[in-house]
């Protein structure tokens, strides 16, 4: 039987579930919603795939692939005023591709972290069914236990950390904060690309925080270049399982480092910039000193400033 399988977002389930709603059936265990419809039998699963089945599977999902690009598109419409000419097809989702991720940026305390990950159709699918869905709509605890099963099921990624340290020394040399994000995604894609060597690979998507044209000034500013088939997408991680699946590894391994840090200052580190945050920073400086805090944190956040009120 002829189908195609897309990952798509959950508003468009929830318009697909309400457009058939007279063409429901009983949906199988861990489906949002089936629907026998003339062209095709189409099934929701929680984990955003969405499989077309039937006489005319291309023809049904035809108009759910372009809400889906529709949407992020308008969902975005601030960082992207206008098309970029780096938007991957919606094809390119249930195709062999890599994704990249990044988490840790807008924390105070902890490095920034960036993964890839290289899976093919087949694993695509087995990520979306052990429940591989954006980081940000996972627990940490829920996210460590994925990222510990992606790594044992020996699919190819990438995971480079900045530490705090280097952090700050770039930062104090110039780089920005994008600028840094963007190497970081580079080399993980460079890494990705030599250690899968001449498997078929259609593209790469590449979690978008900032526009194409910037990333790539900043890369060819240290003499790299993009690789072929390179695309940029906003919230990608809810489209494809690939950076999805970098978003959970990168945000695994945050945590992980963040338990480090804290392990080492005798303290537990919060995270993000909150007041929690500053008044942490006092309670650092009082107990060892401004210095230490090269070691922990991104200093040039507006956060040590503030801290220096609960001295």
């Amino acid at each position: 039987m002829p189908q195609t399988v897309y990952k798509l977002s959950q508003d468009t389930i929830n318009q697909m579930k309400k457009h058939y709603a007279k063409f429901l059936t009983t949906p199988p265990q861990g489906a949002v919603f089936r629907a026998k419809t003339p062209e095709a039998v189409i099934t929701a699963y929680k984990s955003g795939k969405v499989m077309f089945q039937g006489a005319a599977p291309d023809k049904a999902s035809q108009k759910w692939v372009t809400e889906a690009v529709t949407s992020y598109k308008s969902v975005n419409h601030k960082r992207q005023p206008s098309a970029h000419g780096f938007a991957p097809d919606p094809t390119l989702f249930a195709k062999n591709h890599i994704g990249t991720d990044e988490a840790g940026t807008g924390d105070y305390f902890g490095p920034i972290t960036v993964a890839g990950v290289y899976l093919n159709k087949q694993q695509i699918q087995q990520l979306q069914d052990i429940g591989v869905t954006d980081s940000k709509a996972l627990t940490d605890a829920k996210i460590r236990q994925l990222a510990s099963t992606i790594m044992k099921l020996q699919i190819p990624y990438s995971l480079l950390i900045l530490h705090n340290e280097k952090y700050n020394q770039l930062q104090k040399k110039g780089w920005s904060q994008g600028k840094m994000k963007a190497m970081l995604h580079q080399h993980v894609i460079g890494n990705l690309v030599k250690k899968i060597g001449n498997v078929s690979l259609e593209g790469i998507v590449i979690d978008q925080f900032c526009e194409p044209a910037i990333y790539q000034r900043h890369i060819r500013s240290e003499n790299l270049s993009l690789i072929s088939n390179t695309y940029f997408l906003t919230k990608a991680e809810s489209y494809s399982t690939p950076v999805a699946a970098g978003s959970i590894i990168a945000r695994a391994s945050f945590l992980k480092e963040m338990d480090s840090l804290s392990e080492q200052v005798g303290i537990e580190l919060p995270k993000g910039a909150s007041k929690k945050v500053d008044q942490t920073i006092a309670k650092i400086i009082n107990a060892n000193g401004e210095s230490i805090l090269h070691k922990l944190a991104k200093t040039h956040f507006a956060n040590t400033k503030k801290a220096r009120n609960y001295l």
